[in-house]
């Protein structure tokens, strides 16, 4: 219950605080006067938010909140001021401790890495002792795949923009360049990313659904046309070209897969009731967890996702197709110059199966950024793609140079651009400029 104390000098000051009454609180009314050569000042606080109406400081004149005075009975304009309440003095209702099923996964997905490094580490080590053959690139096929992974990464940011709906290049650029970094750190793959780089945008000011269901779809077209990669091959094997059984089995693969996807998103797009299904087993999922007994509405929530997708692609989607082709795209041609910096010449259809395979690698997510797999993956499918050992291997050095270890300092200054614009604890500035 409130606590009321009453004091009075001059024109009097009558406040009641917040006050206590055994173990409970509460808000209270009040209104404090000041008096002496200025001749007065009026505070009323009502649960926690301070309402000033002033005096003049040499007439004798109220002065109305705003700057309006009174004279007799005329009133002239008022305005009243009511700052924002602060609640981080309210008390805390409690600490909710570390769940022990997320400590369980996190352990596990630990022991996998371990595990997975142990056994990938002969391949890591193959490839990193030829780090001195770097000296004998060519440097403008090397300077070209920088040019071709850069173009490959302000495609990913135009269709991120495209799918946040939000016009700001440097919020969406630092949150991808950040969430890449600490994927290629922290295992857990694209989950990992995907999760640091939806605190930064809502940190940024984008809205917290638009980013969820922008990160989920951008990540699903990207994987899409990856799969969708192995048909660019097709007329070349189907004009006789011998591919070898391994690069026939990542590109049959793909495709399979691919078609799958599409089916997939063509369901979810012309029909709600995929959505609800989705939802109904997630939720039922979710029960299995401490703390999420009452689990519900996650269909209501895809369905309301998508239709925020198909409003933010709209007549833009031109622009967002062209950018999803892209990214992939760029990032193909980024290794063909790798190969060529080494000497290398092999048939371009095969080495798209060879870098359908390699980035279906990227998605395991036992090693931050397929660490380990993508290496010995991509060096054995250039090898089946017509280029000797070692060019495969200096070659799959160069090109994880560049998307792999390059970004990691990127990722780390791209950090902290971001939290000087946007601080830490909250949006101090909004994502609606470029």
């Amino acid at each position: 219950m409130p606590a009321l104390a009453l004091n009075s000098d001059g024109y009097g000051r009558v406040r009641a605080g917040a006050g206590r009454a055994g173990a409970g609180s509460g808000a209270g009314l009040g209104v404090r006067c000041g008096t002496g050569s200025r001749i007065g000042s009026t505070t009323i606080f009502f649960s926690g938010f301070p309402i000033s109406i002033t005096r003049d400081r040499t007439t004798a004149r109220s002065r109305l909140p705003g700057g309006g005075h009174a004279h007799g009975r005329q009133v002239h304009s008022t305005r009243i001021s009511v700052p924002r309440m602060d609640t981080a003095s309210q008390p805390e209702v409690g600490v909710r401790g570390k769940k022990p099923w997320r400590v369980i996964f996190r352990v596990l997905l630990l022991l996998a890495t371990a595990v997975s490094l142990y056994f990938l580490f002969p391949s890591l080590v193959d490839v990193f002792t030829q780090w001195h053959s770097l000296a004998d690139l060519e440097p403008w096929w090397l300077l070209l795949a920088v040019v071709f992974e850069a173009a490959s990464l302000t495609a990913l940011w135009e269709v991120q923009r495209i799918a946040l709906r939000t016009p700001s290049w440097f919020a969406v650029a630092t949150s991808q360049l950040a969430g890449n970094a600490a994927g290629n750190v922290i295992p857990g793959g694209a989950a990992t990313a995907g999760a640091f780089s939806y605190r930064l945008l809502v940190r940024a000011g984008v809205r917290r659904d638009d980013v969820a269901a922008g990160l989920a779809a951008v990540s699903i077209a990207n994987t899409t046309t990856i799969l969708a990669f192995p048909l660019l091959a097709l007329p070349a094997i189907l004009g006789g070209l011998q591919a070898p059984r391994g690069l026939l089995t990542t590109a049959y693969i793909g495709a399979g897969a691919f078609v799958l996807a599409i089916l997939a998103g063509l369901a979810a797009f012309l029909s709600d009731r995929p959505l609800q299904e989705v939802g109904r087993a997630v939720d039922a999922v979710l029960r299995h967890f401490p703390g999420k007994r009452d689990a519900h509405g996650s269909g209501e929530r895809l369905l309301a996702q998508r239709d925020g997708l198909r409003a933010a692609f709209g007549a833009r989607w031109p622009f967002a197709l062209c950018a999803i082709v892209a990214k992939p795209a760029f990032d193909y041609l980024g290794l063909l110059c790798c190969l060529a910096a080494v000497g290398a010449r092999p048939n371009p259809s095969l080495v798209v199966l060879a870098y359908s395979g390699a980035m279906l690698l990227t998605l395991i997510p036992f090693t931050p950024g397929g660490l380990g797999f993508v290496e010995a993956g991509l060096t054995g499918l250039l090898t089946l793609a017509g280029t000797t050992a070692h060019q495969a291997v200096v070659a799959t050095l160069a090109y994880r140079l560049l998307v792999f270890w390059l970004p990691l300092p990127l990722g780390g200054i791209a950090y902290l651009l971001h939290r000087r614009r946007y601080g830490t604890a909250g949006a101090s500035a909004s994502a609606t400029s470029p």
